[in-house]
């Protein structure tokens, strides 16, 4: 099989092509044929080894894990011993944040992690692109008590968390207001934001409304930006940790505070969080936005487009 290798941090310049024998599933595990996987912003900081202080969990001085991929979609091929809940020929897809090896045309998953079936009718580069960025937004909403008509601020929007965000927020009955750039006002509003903020015009932080809620997708902004426009007990929640790690370190200060404060979005719940995207598919409730589809040959090319910032929603990568 084909399959994506890199034996040192670095930029795409470092990553491989190899052929590989394809793994076998041990128990408790699928082996799946990949169809589809995404380039994502969790791919780009496992690729370039950043923050540095993860390097700590992932490997120092080189990476502990040489493949490349977190998410993927595709079709059951094997099943390892006492596996049950899947057969062969089930369609499914996955994601796990710690490095799963999916930029591969095979790859062995575990029943345990964030797996499910695909519903009927919905394709495998839509199922792919509905895990990643949609996890972490729903991360940041499980962290806060969101109610009907709360406001909600999303900077960032048309990323795959912020995308992700203001279409999951509309759903619990939110009101979003979205910021974006110019050439996306269009794109944001037509996702169900109520309000959006072209950030080349108008600086967010500076406006008069207030907010519950303030998800910062990109983390571009801080809580001391924000802090002026959150009503009193509001909450601002990070994608980033912040300069200096401050948003961690507020966080963890949160409970002593009756005000403002600032959340960190962990622990994670991915398996929740692919049951819940397999539910809105289902319904066809959910549709994440997809930029650009490359084929596996090309993933330096997918690692640096999404590295510049420049994408719109989702990367995917057709692997077969």
């Amino acid at each position: 099989m084909r399959a994506v290798y890199r034996t040192q941090y670095g930029p795409p310049e470092v990553l491989r092509i190899e052929e590989r024998t394809p793994p076998t599933p041990r128990p408790g595990e699928l082996l799946v044929k990949v169809r589809a996987t995404t380039v994502n912003r969790t791919d780009c900081g496992s690729l370039w080894g950043k923050p540095f202080v993860f390097r700590f969990f992932t490997g120092l001085p080189r990476p502990r894990h040489t493949a490349t991929g977190t998410d993927f979609a595709g079709d059951v091929v094997e099943l390892g011993e006492g596996v049950s809940g899947f057969a062969r020929g089930d369609r499914v897809f996955g994601f796990d944040d710690n490095v799963a090896g999916t930029h591969a045309e095979f790859v062995c998953f575990s029943t345990r992690k964030g797996v499910a079936k695909i519903p009927d009718g919905v394709p495998y580069e839509q199922a792919a692109a509905s895990l990643e960025g949609a996890h972490y937004a729903l991360n940041f909403m499980r962290k806060v008590t969101l109610g009907s008509g709360c406001r909600v601020l999303v900077n960032g929007a048309t990323g795959a968390i912020g995308s992700a965000a203001v279409q999951l927020l509309k759903l619990r009955g939110a009101h979003v207001t979205a910021v974006c750039a110019s050439p996306h006002v269009a794109l944001v509003a037509s996702l169900g934001a109520d309000r959006v903020i072209d950030r080349t015009q108008e600086d967010f932080t500076q406006q008069d409304d207030l907010y519950d809620f303030v998800f910062d997708a990109v983390g571009k902004s801080t809580f001391g930006a924000c802090k002026r426009i959150l009503v009193a007990r509001g909450v601002y929640i990070s994608s980033e940790l912040g300069p200096g790690g401050q948003n961690l370190a507020f966080a963890l200060l949160s409970p002593l505070s009756r005000g403002k404060r600032v959340v960190f979005p962990l622990p994670l719940d991915i398996p929740g969080s692919v049951v819940h995207m397999q539910s809105l598919l289902a319904l066809g409730k959910w549709k994440p936005l997809i930029d650009r589809v490359y084929p596996l040959e090309q993933i330096a090319e997918a690692f640096r487009y999404v590295a510049s910032g420049q994408k719109i929603g989702n990367v995917v990568l057709k692997i077969a």
